[in-house]
């Protein structure tokens, strides 16, 4: 057996991972999942509504599933499961009894090459490979665990497990190629011949998306909430996949870890510009509007607690929050504040406002009424889109019952 691949997986999702394994709050809501999860009966609902591949019965799976394990260094036995569902779509669910599980949609199986839905399983494989299942993210996201920052954390950690599986996917995959056939057809759609997958047409949405990212930054008009979704856009993604594959982690002599990860981080922010510790003017003008924001938000319920403003702190920082805060005051100091982010601040940035002020709101696990009058107020005053408030505030996840998946292969729904 081959030792253990844990070297594919990407530095910034390590780290990310470490830190919020350290968060506190985040330890008492892992036990009380476990706990669950102990109890979950996944196999059994898994065998109850999907079908088992044996290798009898797909013995070309078989093989794929088992070379990929051997690729990795996985012991751990596996069983595979598909469920009728025409959308490309795969998860890994978290072992139960010493048992992996891979769970397949009918119409991922069907469309897949061999080469491709090798892409696929060592990208679920890498799920497992990481430890991923460790960090819980629908009770994290529900609970807020107290920490609006920690949501934050959690929103970046998910984007770069992703990327961290493709990793796996792409070794598996033996390369480049199929991982992009993959990512092709999960973006597209697309299963037959009509379309000819060109790589380099494919990897020129990068660059397209950096003069969207640029444009979006300057330009006045609303701005999509998938700019912050929780899986990486598809051609950043294959980005990604092109640059391990040409990298001493899969090839001999191929590019150096330091620069293969600092790309990946560049990568990563076209998604997720930062300004809570940026030093500029706009940053500053963020800042001060998502302290205000937040501050109402927590008004809005009635007194503001000590522990929101604690939360609020760790979110700005040490020292960046007074112990008592006038919320009159506030009140009335918000236009300023408002047209000060409108001068200094591109659209953007401001929509990242928003998205944060959103998850702050989401810290207790609910979003009331009245928080959601104050976000729609913000947005609609600094110009970005409601469909943003709505996206990340009023549809805050529900805990995923237990035995649900790992980690799926795109942001499809999981079976």
């Amino acid at each position: 057996m081959a030792a253990l691949r844990t070297d594919l997986r990407a530095d910034g999702e390590r780290d990310l991972a470490e830190r919020i394994l350290r968060e506190p709050g985040v330890r008492l809501v892992i036990e009380k999942f476990e706990k669950l999860v102990e109890e979950s009966g996944a196999r059994r609902h898994l065998l109850a509504t999907a079908l088992r591949l044996t290798p009898e019965m797909a013995p070309d799976v078989h093989q794929i599933v088992e070379a990929c394990r051997v690729a990795l260094g996985l012991e751990m036995p596996l069983e595979t499961y598909v469920y009728p569902e025409l959308h490309f779509n795969a998860a890994a669910v978290r072992p139960e009894r010493g048992r992996l599980f891979i769970v397949f949609s009918a119409g991922l199986l069907e469309g897949f090459e061999p080469d491709e839905l090798r892409f696929v399983v060592g990208h679920e494989l890498g799920h497992h490979l990481f430890e991923h299942h460790r960090i819980p993210i629908a009770p994290l996201l529900a609970t807020g665990a107290g920490d609006p920052g920690l949501v934050l954390r959690l929103f970046a950690w998910q984007r770069y497990a992703e990327i961290s599986s493709d990793r796996a996917g792409v070794l598996c995959a033996g390369g480049l190629d199929a991982a992009a056939r993959g990512l092709f057809k999960l973006a597209s759609g697309l299963r037959g011949s009509r379309v000819s997958v060109r790589i380099d047409q494919f990897l020129a949405q990068v660059g397209d998306l950096r003069e969207e990212s640029d444009r979006l930054s300057k330009a006045d008009e609303p701005v999509r909430s998938d700019w912050f979704a929780t899986h990486p856009f598809s051609p950043l993604r294959l980005r990604a996949a092109e640059l391990v594959a040409r990298s001493e982690l899969i090839v001999s002599g191929g590019m150096p870890r330091k620069d293969l990860e600092a790309q990946v981080d560049e990568l990563i922010r076209v998604m997720d510009p930062s300004y809570l510790h940026e030093k500029s003017e706009a940053a500053e003008a963020m800042r001060r509007l998502l302290f205000a924001g937040a501050v109402l938000v927590a008004a809005s319920s009635g007194d503001i607690s000590e522990q929101e403003l604690k939360a609020l702190e760790r979110l700005l920082g040490p020292g960046s929050v007074p112990w008592k805060v006038d919320a009159d005051a506030v009140r009335q100091d918000l236009p300023r504040r408002i047209e000060h982010v409108n001068e200094v601040v591109p659209p953007l940035r401001r929509a990242q406002v928003i998205r944060d002020l959103c998850v702050i709101a989401r810290a207790d696990g609910q979003v009331t009424e009245a928080e959601t009058r104050i976000l729609f107020e913000i947005a609609d005053a600094v110009g970005v889109d409601r469909e943003l408030v709505t996206c990340t505030a009023k549809e805050a996840p529900e805990a995923h019952a237990p035995g649900r998946p790992i980690g799926g292969l795109s942001a499809a729904p999981d079976p």
